[in-house]
């Protein structure tokens, strides 16, 4: 363990204490630094932002109810993350969205998928970048009317993020909205790296096309 590690993990074993002896202004920082990213996250799978309000809720609910069984085997934000998705999931059963996130994984992984053309992409045998792009997007802000159309390049990105299907979403939400590592996205979400990798690139190559589309 690093000295990073080591400094993140003596952190969060002192919010922990503070939350368990009722520290409301432990609490309220919490609250406050992951709210944002708890919406994102559970309005990727629910079907309105009230909806995901509520999840989110329900998530600090769970929260407070759960603090002295939680034994600190995976980071404080990956549990709350954790306790998220269960409750979106059963939010989203009350709305017939019935398929646990590991169904929801394999059929988003054996479907097909042309969102963007093969050849645009390096070959598996590359020498250092397989399957990396080898003709790239445009980067909207180099562009002379970039920052003019700035607003309406995000508002494309988030419709596009937005039309994807639920794990993508939620994989693309975490990694590239929250900027989370590989591994925890697969904790909480309870899917491999090589799938978890896979349905990124699928959301990545979505979003871009649609991004390209709109320059071009």
């Amino acid at each position: 363990m690093n000295v990073t590690e080591q400094d993140s993990s003596v952190a969060e074993r002192r919010l922990l204490e503070r939350l368990r002896e009722g520290d409301e202004r432990a609490f309220s920082e919490l609250v406050a630094a992951h709210t944002p990213g708890l919406l994102r996250v559970a309005r990727s799978y629910v079907s309105t932002q009230s909806v995901a309000e509520e999840v989110v809720q329900d998530t600090w609910l769970g929260v407070l109810r759960g603090l002295d069984g939680f034994e600190g085997r995976s980071s404080v934000r990956t549990w709350i993350y954790r306790i998220l998705t269960n409750r979106a999931q059963t939010r989203g059963a009350g709305e017939s969205r019935t398929v646990p996130f590991a169904a929801l994984a394999a059929g988003e992984l054996s479907e097909g998928f042309t969102a963007v053309e093969p050849e645009r992409f390096l070959p598996a045998d590359h020498d250092r970048w397989p399957h990396h792009w080898a003709a790239p997007p445009r980067r909207w802000e180099t562009s002379p009317e970039g920052a003019l159309a700035h607003a309406e390049t995000l508002r494309l990105i988030q419709a596009a993020i937005d039309g994807l299907p639920t794990m993508q979403r939620m994989v693309i939400t975490m990694r590239d909205m929250e900027g989370w590592p590989s591994q925890e996205v697969c904790e909480v979400l309870g899917v491999s790296v090589a799938n978890q990798r896979v349905l990124l690139h699928r959301a990545r190559s979505v979003v871009r096309n649609a991004l390209e589309e709109h320059l071009t």
